[in-house]
């Protein structure tokens, strides 16, 4: 079977969600100086971008914070921000470029109070 129609078969027999992550990982490959989240090191700053996929109130320690999960197509990181109740145009949906610097925890990727640029809906 040829690499083109071996490609074709694949995309057919992709799920939604494997053309949806496919998609995403071409999207965030064509921002200048961003990684993908699985390539990510750990206690390094980075710059990543994605998709914002939830996007939640959850106090920690008493402080309010506002966690978010930004996808790639190649992985999740959680953004925290502390001492937040809301973020203007921080929404699931919403396209964002993060920095910051990488943690884990409890054996997820994380960043605490990254520095966020808001970019266009995919479609716009």
């Amino acid at each position: 079977m040829s690499p083109t129609l071996r490609a074709a078969w694949q995309s057919a027999l992709a799920s939604q969600e494997e053309v949806a992550a496919d998609e995403e990982r071409v999207e965030a490959a064509r921002q200048t100086g961003c990684r993908a989240v699985a390539d990510l090191p750990n206690r390094r700053r980075a710059k990543v971008t994605g998709i914002l996929r939830s996007v939640v109130l959850r106090p920690r320690e008493g402080v309010p914070t506002v966690e978010v999960e930004l996808y790639d197509g190649s992985g999740a990181i959680d953004l925290v921000w502390l001492g937040r109740r809301r973020i203007a145009g921080i929404e699931p949906g919403r396209r964002a470029l993060v920095e910051g610097l990488v943690c884990d925890v409890d054996g997820r990727r994380t960043m605490f109070n990254p520095r966020y640029e808001l970019l266009p809906k995919p479609g716009e």
